[in-house]
């Protein structure tokens, strides 16, 4: 219970003081004429205006309320290296203690996690929300339980009371870190491109960890090459890719000794390679139907490079035009097919047979230019079927079927085999059926008999059509027909040619959207979705493994033939690594080293001038948790081995009593025995 006086006029407060003005004038009156009694006039006057002053005595029931104390816990990612969770926790209960220990204070626990995607520890941000859910004039101190390492300095809320921070981690603390500085996003199959790197060291770096580092490069998760480079000084990396699509390049640095964590020492480049041209040599055996169709979807692309070798007038071919007198060129054989086979990205062999215009030397070269990491397609003709084939030359040493010399000519519609369906060049083809009865038919089928790879194409009564193979390095391909021609001419509506043509080539390029069996990632977010391609019906489970050395294994579900799926969201940003059978992956959520991982040595240096500014004070917990105290608004609040708060002395009114100091009845009676005074005083005179 506690007691004020007030003032609570009886009249307006405009009027009281005209009331005061009109009282003035009266006695200056009275004082200027002489009159005896003019004090005792003035002293009438002042009890009047007391008595409209209405003086009372106010009383006020008060509740007091406990001080409170708020505590963020720092619990971003940074925070569970080393042994700083087992200080987080320590530093947590003895706060506590001391909390309790002080009584009439409350203690507001504020845990912070990680930020959304890359936003890093938003330490402020997290004060003043828990400042706007209290109510300020209880507020008698924040701490921040922390290393330090803040992105959000520029929020600093506005404290009526002390800030501490009790700072994480240890004096030795050292750690080494890569940073990928310049990385492009996209580059050119077989042109170098530059990467920018740096290694950098902090903290209390020993002098066994040296002035060099190991660095371990490995690109699409094969085995990793290592080098030995300078620590603090930017590097200059050449890359050269060497197929299409996305390329993955890791860099590793192996963990030092006594180093603080392994967190910031991989990076994961993704470049996704683009081809300048596609090189392409189309060999012709003779003019056909299809041979323009060939030409046409060749040139129709723009990105192809296209050399089209075609035999007009055969050696056999005895009309008695003079030979000076033709119009014919003599084809570079020697130089396509020896000196620059190796520019060229495929080779089509479009019914050739031989005919000693190609000798047996240059067929042979084709062969090894196939082993060597290169491509052909073989588009088969009547020809392929009779004792000139290409089979019978070098070139079916690698072939994967042999013809069995029946050319079957009768109506059919190519079909996907099962194996087909899995395949991707040929899985899903049946959605460019351009009718409800499926592609227009072929009316021509080469006999053959499945030596080695894959049919993923069959014709009449379910013969080989399409054969795929690996052979060393490169890759061929037979297609035992040359009637392709009549889908792109729209006859019954045509068929894929072009989108096959496409896969072919593709596939023949090893881009590895097109690889039999891939294990692919990719994210949005912090979700992955993870893609397992195959030619076998079953596959095992995913291991993946987080950026903490965690293990989960993850199911998958076949969502379609040959192409198994499962979408996984991933708990925090960083590398990923996954395995499943002879297949692995990377991907990095978000940054490979995030920004939580930029600076990892404990530090106060951000946060010093927001606690210099209360009075507040830093302590080290490898030095031990301090003590408690309260201390006075504006003196300093931190000391050797302590930290204070400010109480705050706040309550709630819970009731308020108005009583007057005098009755208006008194007033009344001792202003009326003044004038009475003041006019007996001055009627005697």
């Amino acid at each position: 219970m506690t007691g004020s006086v007030i003032f609570d006029p009886l009249l307006a407060w405009p009027l009281v003081w005209a009331a005061l003005a009109v009282a003035v004038a009266f006695v200056a009156v009275a004082l200027w004429r002489g009159l005896s009694g003019w004090w005792l006039r003035a002293l009438a006057a002042v009890v009047l205006l007391v008595a409209l002053f209405n003086p009372s005595l106010q009383q006020e029931d008060r509740a007091p309320l406990s001080d409170i104390v708020i505590l963020v816990v720092d619990e971003s990612a940074s925070q569970r290296i080393a042994d700083r969770p087992d200080q987080v926790a320590e530093a947590v209960a003895a706060v506590e203690a001391e909390v309790a220990a002080l009584g009439n204070t409350e203690l507001r626990i504020v845990p912070l996690g990680d930020g959304e995607g890359d936003q890093g520890t938003l330490l402020m941000t997290a004060l003043a929300e828990a400042m706007a859910e209290e109510p300020r004039a209880r507020l008698a101190g924040a701490i921040l339980l922390t290393d330090g390492q803040l992105h959000d300095i520029a929020r600093t809320p506005d404290l009526p009371a002390p800030l501490h921070t009790l700072l994480t981690g240890r004096a030795g603390d050292w750690d080494r870190r890569l940073m990928v500085t310049n990385a492009p996003a996209f580059a050119i199959i077989g042109e170098p491109v530059t990467l920018r790197l740096r290694i950098e060291d902090q903290g209390a770096v020993p002098v066994e960890a040296g002035t060099r580092a190991e660095l371990r490069i490995a690109v699409d998760g094969g085995p990793a090459e290592s080098f030995l480079v300078p620590v603090g000084e930017d590097l200059e990396l050449p890359v050269t890719l060497q197929h299409g699509g996305t390329n993955v390049i890791q860099f590793i640095l192996p963990v030092a000794a006594g180093e603080l964590t392994d967190r910031n020492n991989a990076a994961v480049v993704q470049i996704n390679g683009v081809r300048d041209r596609l090189r392409v040599l189309l060999v012709s055996g003779e003019p056909h139907p299809g041979e323009r169709t060939w030409r046409n979807l060749l040139k129709s692309d723009s990105s192809v490079d296209l050399v089209h070798f075609t035999i007009l007038r055969p050696p056999e071919k005895q009309d008695g035009v003079p030979v000076n007198e033709l119009s014919l060129i003599a084809f570079p054989t020697r130089e396509l097919f020896i000196e620059k086979i190796e520019e060229f990205d495929l080779i089509i062999f479009d019914r050739y047979k031989r005919r000693g215009i190609l000798p047996a030397l240059y067929l042979d070269n084709v062969r090894q230019y196939v082993e060597d990491g290169g491509a052909v397609l073989v588009a088969a003709g009547p020809d392929f079927a009779q004792a000139a084939s290409l089979y019978r030359s070098p070139l079916g040493d690698i072939l994967p079927a042999a013809p069995t010399s029946i050319v079957i000519e009768e109506g059919y519609r190519p079909e996907i085999t099962e194996l087909g369906a899995r395949h991707p060049v040929t899985e899903g083809l049946e959605g460019y059926a351009p009718t409800e009865a499926g592609w227009g038919r072929w009316f021509r089928l080469i006999d053959l008999d499945a030596t080695a790879g894959h049919t993923v194409m069959q014709g009449l009564e379910e013969r080989p059509l399409l054969v795929l193979d690996r052979v060393g390095e490169g890759r061929i391909a037979l297609l035992g027909s040359d009637h392709a021609w009549l889908w792109s001419r729209g006859f019954e509506g045509g068929g894929p040619q072009l989108e096959l043509l496409r896969r072919l080539a593709h596939w023949m390029m090893k881009e590895p959207e097109l690889e039999e069996e891939a294990l692919q990632v990719v994210a949005e977010g912090q979700t992955m979705t993870i893609t397992r391609r195959t030619l076998g019906e079953t596959v095992g489970e995913v291991e993946l493994t987080g950026p903490d050395g965690a293990v989960v294994t993850v199911p998958l579900e076949e969502v379609r033939p040959g192409r198994f799926e499962a979408v996984v969201e991933g708990p925090e940003i960083g590398l990923y690594r996954l395995r499943e059978g002879d297949e692995e992956a990377v991907i990095a959520l978000g940054p490979a080293a995030p920004r939580e991982f930029e600076q990892t040595i404990a530090s106060a240096e951000l946060l010093m001038p927001a606690v210099e500014a209360t009075r507040g004070g830093v302590a080290l917990i490898e030095d031990g948790v301090p003590d408690l105290r309260r201390v006075r608004a504006g003196r300093p609040a931190a000391g050797r081995g302590w930290l204070g708060i400010t109480p705050r002395e706040a309550y709630l009114t819970a009731d308020v009593t108005v009583v007057p100091l005098v009755s208006a009845w008194l007033f009344l009676l001792l202003g009326s025995l003044l004038i009475v005074g003041a006019w007996l005083r001055e009627g005697r005179r």
